[in-house]
């Protein structure tokens, strides 16, 4: 499979020719724009694969964020995304130009992602796969016949909604609870509910999209709708933290971490409510309510004063840090697991910590630290 290439802004400025001029003197820029993509999508119908980068760089990101709702895992949103790009740019001849060009790459990428779902188990957490334990489980070892799910970088996510008639905002749908909702829809409702409600897209253009009737895609979204709803609310994020306010969000971020940092129980303890949840994918073992949450607390991650490092992060729209983890033979703190932090309040009833070094690199942190 041939990569498509990235487009540089230095590409940009030499493919921009004598745009620079024209602007400087005041020219319609929605018109330019215009005539540019007409011209790039002539230029990629001939072959040329830098026109066609550059047709669909605007939307990469939003495309890709489309996948990882799909799909649950940054990795399969990768070669989602990479696969439908290049089913796209093999089938730029069947696009006829009657609708955008954004709704034709949605409709590539979804039907991509549908052939996903179809041969691959849904993506899960601990608490989807059996009852928590009471005490800390020492010795835990990862599950790995099953599918994780994922955690998801903030980064390039948008604040708010797709369009006027999106019902969710970019970052409440990449919410932890509301993805783990999504993997348990059949894939046609889990499409019609994200290109419904995420991006705004009517149900007849999905239908379209989805190759059957707007009957069929209001039928799919009443389904899924009651199966979000009864999963994912009343723990939607962004409400709260707007709430709280970036400030105290970075102060709860801080003293869960300082309270790792010192192994100081009682710290600890003060930011969590009283039915806090603690899961560890891969680890299938996980922990519901303050005393079980506790015990796990003080006799693994607690118990080795000293033995952690934290790095603020934003993953799927919610605070959370990157836990460094002191390895005596490295002479380092090593990168050990992304902890995504779910508040009610001002306290914290949900962490969920995604053990691996694999995921710091999508969040751009070290590997390790002093």
């Amino acid at each position: 499979m041939r990569k498509i290439s990235s487009w540089s802004a230095g590409e940009a400025a030499e493919d921009a020719g004598d745009a620079g001029p024209v602007l400087a003197r005041g020219a319609d820029t929605g018109a330019i724009r215009a005539h540019d993509g007409e011209d790039d999508l002539a230029r990629a119908r001939d072959g040329d694969d830098a026109a066609f980068t550059r047709l669909v760089e605007p939307l990469r990101r939003e495309l890709h964020a489309h996948c990882y709702r799909m799909l649950g895992s940054t990795h399969d949103a990768d070669d989602a995304l990479q696969d439908a790009l290049v089913r796209a740019w093999r089938g730029l001849a069947r696009f006829e130009g009657r609708g955008s060009l954004r709704s034709w790459l949605y409709t590539v990428a979804t039907r991509t992602c549908l052939d996903i779902v179809a041969t691959r188990g849904r993506r899960a957490l601990p608490v989807d796969l059996g009852p928590s334990s009471e005490r800390a489980v020492l010795g835990d070892t990862p599950l790995t016949d099953a599918a994780w799910l994922s955690p998801y970088p903030d980064a390039g996510l948008a604040g708010g909604p797709a369009g006027p008639d999106a019902r969710y905002e970019q970052r409440e749908a990449v919410e932890l609870a509301f993805v783990a909702a999504l993997q348990h829809l059949p894939g046609n409702q889990r499409a019609a509910l994200l290109l419904f409600e995420v991006l705004g897209f009517s149900a007849a253009e999905i239908a379209t999209m989805m190759d059957t009737t707007t009957t069929s895609v209001n039928s799919a979204l009443a389904r899924a709708r009651k199966v979000v709803a009864d999963k994912a609310f009343p723990r939607a994020q962004q409400p709260t933290l707007r709430k709280i306010g970036d400030a105290r969000v970075r102060e709860i971020v801080a003293g869960y971490s300082s309270a790792l940092e010192r192994g100081d129980t009682d710290a600890l303890v003060a930011l969590l409510t009283e039915d806090v949840t603690w899961s560890m994918p891969p680890m299938a073992h996980w922990y519901r309510g303050l005393e079980a949450v506790t015990d796990f607390a003080v006799r693994v991650p607690l118990t080795g004063c000293g033995s952690w490092r934290h790095l603020p992060v934003g993953a799927n729209g919610q605070p959370g840090v990157g836990c460094y983890r002191w390895d005596e033979d490295a002479a380092a703190h090593l990168a050990w697991a992304i902890n995504v932090f779910t508040l009610r309040g001002e306290r914290i009833a949900e962490i969920t910590s995604f053990i691996g070094s694999d995921h710091f690199v999508r969040f751009g942190l070290p590997a390790s630290l002093p």
